[in-house]
């Protein structure tokens, strides 16, 4: 469990430091929009594949 709070930590902070709402972060990794809020709700699990797109968009994005 802890390394899903950590990812739901990493897109919140993230999301805060870029100005982005769930929607530009969802767009950006091709992810749905509810699968953002699940995430970040921590009500579901990410797939690795979801963790590595997630993390991939948000080490690219300046």
């Amino acid at each position: 469990m802890s390394d899903l709070s950590k990812l739901a930590e990493e897109i919140i902070a993230f999301e805060k430091r870029k100005h982005m709402a769930d929607n530009d972060v969802a767009f950006g990794s091709q992810l749905s929009v509810e699968r953002i809020h699940n995430i970040k709700s921590m009500t579901s699990a990410p797939t690795d594949e979801e963790v590595r797109l997630l993390r991939k968009f948000m080490k690219n994005t300046k």
